[in-house]
């Protein structure tokens, strides 16, 4: 029998397989860097490793990214809403959106319009403001919420600067933003970088989980965004056991993996659920 969140993978990857994946007339997929051997080995292994069939119809453009979004964003949602007896509270799971509109970040609209009014500022600050492909965000807790059990807080000062209670801030509480890429081919990769930076110092207050989840199938491109730290807290593969699994009969590919596994800079997408609940 199957745990619940391990069926939830197994649909996760059915939706990714249907909505996402493709593959040419040789079984490349459209993961993989057709000019790479490795990478087309990898991905053809990936593919074989979760033995579900791969959607016929083309993908225009950008689709494969923007529905590898929404697939991620649907299987956190679901994985973390399993999970509420850890983490309670209210919860929303939403594509894209500003980082302006979350309680940590709600001064960045007075900055960005002193910046948008004199061009100079423009040049010196460049565009600081983060476009997530997913914010996790907590809603505020009205206070009779909060006194559920036993008064706990009234109209008597007592945390009255707290936004976690309704009463002070109505603003969504920013918890984490997702980062997706399905694939890592240009510079533009490493904006999850630049955006977990910008993140972490424009801030007021709590700190937001920043994570990339991959669906790269060359560990040495998915090592040029998990190595290092404080950017980035960690970067997750849809598919990291079908990954390891395809990796194993290359001594380099296979020691890369565990070298980033056991350095605690990658982790598979049914971890991603746990790691929020942190």
């Amino acid at each position: 029998m199957l745990g619940r969140i391990e069926d939830l993978r197994q649909g996760y990857h059915r939706r990714i397989c249907r909505d996402v994946l493709r593959q040419k007339a040789d079984g490349t997929p459209n993961n993989a860097d057709s000019s790479s051997a490795a990478s087309v080995r990898l991905g053809k292994g990936i593919v074989k490793n979760i033995g579900m069939r791969t959607g016929k119809k083309k993908l225009a453009g950008q689709t494969a990214g923007h529905q590898f979004e929404a697939a991620t964003k649907d299987f956190l949602r679901d994985a973390f809403g399993l999970l509420s007896h850890l983490r309670p509270g209210k919860w929303d799971f939403s594509l894209g959106g500003n980082i302006r509109d979350y309680e940590q970040y709600l001064h960045l609209s007075d900055v960005r319009r002193v910046v948008d009014e004199h061009e100079e500022l423009r040049i010196i600050f460049g565009d600081y403001i983060v476009t997530p492909d997913i914010v996790v965000c907590r809603k505020p807790v009205a206070d009779s919420e909060i006194n559920k059990k036993e008064v706990l807080v009234n109209d008597d000062g007592t945390a009255s600067h707290t936004p976690l209670r309704q009463a002070n801030s109505q603003a969504d509480i920013m918890h984490a933003s997702v980062s997706c890429k399905w694939t890592i081919r240009s510079d533009r990769s490493q904006n999850a970088r630049t955006e977990g930076l910008n993140l972490v110092r424009n801030r007021k207050g709590k700190t937001p989980h920043i994570v990339v989840v991959v669906g790269e199938p060359l560990p040495s491109r998915i090592a040029s965004l998990a190595y290092g730290t404080g950017d980035i807290d960690c970067v997750y593969h849809f598919a990291l056991r079908e990954l390891t699994a395809a990796a194993s009969d290359n001594d380099s590919d296979a020691d890369l993996l565990r070298t980033l596994v056991t350095g605690r800079r990658l982790r598979d997408i049914s971890d991603l659920p746990f790691d929020l609940a942190t």
